[in-house]
């Protein structure tokens, strides 16, 4: 039971070392900007690469106000529910 955890890192690594780098075949078939990352064929037209665009600046955004918003909630509210939850009355 010692070895659990090592043999469960071992077995993660193992089974996702597969999608870390493209295989061969799939590297032929990417362009230049994704040939290592990713299986499958590459993005057909402009459009694709401005969808993917626009995925990657939401993923950024949300992101970046998920931890804004984590960091300094900015809630001033006296009657907000934290205050509830915070207070020292019973």
């Amino acid at each position: 039971m010692k070895n659990l955890p090592k043999q469960t890192f071992s077995l993660m690594l193992t089974l996702f070392s597969v999608y870390i780098a493209a295989c061969d075949a799939c590297k032929l078939q990417q362009p230049e900007a994704t040939r290592e990352w990713t299986h499958g064929t590459g993005p057909d037209s402009d459009w694709d690469w401005f969808i993917v665009g626009i995925v990657i600046l939401i993923t950024v955004l949300a992101f970046y106000y998920s931890v804004k918003y984590l960091i300094r909630p900015e809630e001033k509210d006296e009657h907000h529910i934290k205050y509830t939850i915070f207070s020292d009355e019973n």
